[in-house]
């Protein structure tokens, strides 16, 4: 925030509101941003960014209105643009940085998981596949170098025993975290409280027409700019396709679109030429209805390269601003695939495939076909654009890590 009145304000007007900078600290308290990696497991900087977006916009308004009492003055409207959208950017890359910086420097936290049946599993599968949790599972037994979160992971829940192991870790210094049974169709879009109430709120109207509006509107939004700077890498992606087996550098296949309609998906070509003439025999190997192979021998080498970086994805920006997909959304399957699918499995065809989505955000190629049904349910029972921004974020970063990328 200093940062922002030095930039936007002469130095001697600056000084005055940098007298103001303890404002910007109580709006930042009450909003929770110093609070919120001791009250939850996973710490996200993603997740705050509304509330750094608010903490901006009003410790702005409050050094104009407090700098109106001084000499400065108050902000004009472009200085107070200014500040607050430098207070906001520079806010996000230094919780960024302190956090990577955290990670670096700080042994992961040892976790005891209490639980043995599936959902003790799930959780044993989320410190694997999220290494921002920057957390290890503690064995049973190995308790010598202490335990720094106990997390319960019970299909059935007792109040009693919660608040026994609440009081003991209080008093032993350990964080307690609760994995809700609630999963699927079951989890509640909200909590809220009536008095000491903790009352469940669920969804049970479908998506208003406004949101699927929104959604055409932000695919078109950024679809096009998209289409923009995407457009120099072409040329350059064909001519490393071609060079290396002289083949065709479009590869076309039918897909499920919303509510299972074929459309015609287009990708850079990653495998070799006639590929799909061994697809029948892969199709029956396959144990579930998801086709994705950790060392498919049909991947040419510049396509292990493109699937690495999702280069090979960018002609679906095409399918996009056709109105096939959308930006956000589960991946489009096979046709072949989506024949297998049971009955249960079909709530994924009812909203369009998307260009990214909840399972590029949460492991990709390593999540089993449960675990990608499960964030695929929970996106499209929860679906919203404050959850599509929250994806589209996060996929950048996915990108680069490479994680189930193959």
């Amino acid at each position: 925030m200093g940062l922002g009145l030095a930039v936007a304000l002469p130095p001697e007007r600056a000084i005055w509101m940098l007298a103001f900078l303890p404002a910007w600290v109580l709006v930042a308290k009450l909003a929770g941003l110093y609070d919120a990696d001791h009250r939850v497991m996973r710490h996200l900087t993603v997740d705050e960014a509304p509330v750094i977006f608010a903490w901006g916009v009003i410790g702005a308004v409050a050094a104009s209105l407090l700098g109106g009492l001084t000499p400065a003055g108050s902000l004009s409207t472009g200085e107070l643009a200014l500040t607050a959208a430098i207070a906001i950017v520079a806010d996000f890359i230094l919780r960024v940085a302190a956090r990577a910086a955290w990670r670096a420097s700080t042994p992961r936290e040892r976790a005891l998981i209490v639980g043995e049946d599936s959902l003790a599993h799930a959780m044993r599968r989320k410190i694997v596949l999220f290494a921002d949790l920057h957390m290890s599972a503690v064995e049973p037994g190995d308790y010598a170098r202490g335990i720094d979160r106990v997390v319960l992971a019970h299909e059935r829940i007792d109040a009693g025993e919660i608040a026994v192991i609440s009081d003991l870790c209080h008093r032993q210094g350990a964080k307690l975290s609760l994995v809700s049974p609630l999963r699927g169709q079951a989890t509640p879009h909200e909590i809220s409280r009536l008095a000491e109430l903790p009352v469940f709120e669920y969804l049970t109207s479908d998506v208003s027409r406004s949101t699927m509006m929104l959604k055409r509107v932000l695919d078109l939004i950024v679809g096009i700019p998209l289409a923009v700077l995407a457009a120099p890498l072409f040329p350059l992606i064909a001519v490393a396709i071609w060079l290396e087996d002289r083949g065709p550098i479009l590869f076309a296949q039918q897909r499920a679109g919303f509510h299972g309609e074929p459309f015609r998906l287009l990708k850079f070509r990653t495998m070799h030429v006639g590929a799909d003439s061994s697809l029948e025999d892969l199709l029956d190997e396959l144990p579930e209805p998801m086709f994705k192979f950790r060392h498919d021998p049909r991947v040419t080498r510049v396509g292990r390269v493109l699937r690495r970086l999702s280069l090979d994805e960018l002609p679906q920006i095409w399918n996009l601003l056709r109105g096939d997909m959308s930006l956000v959304g589960p991946r489009p399957e096979q046709l072949e695939l989506v024949e297998r699918y049971s009955p249960e499995h079909r709530f994924r065809l009812d909203v369009k495939p998307g260009l990214t989505g909840p399972m590029q955000v949460h492991g990709r190629g390593e999540l089993t076909f449960e675990e990608r049904l499960a964030v695929e349910l929970d996106y499209v029972e929860n679906l919203s654009m404050g959850r599509d921004l929250r994806i589209l974020a996060l996929t950048p970063v996915c990108v680069i890590r490479g994680t189930g990328a193959f």
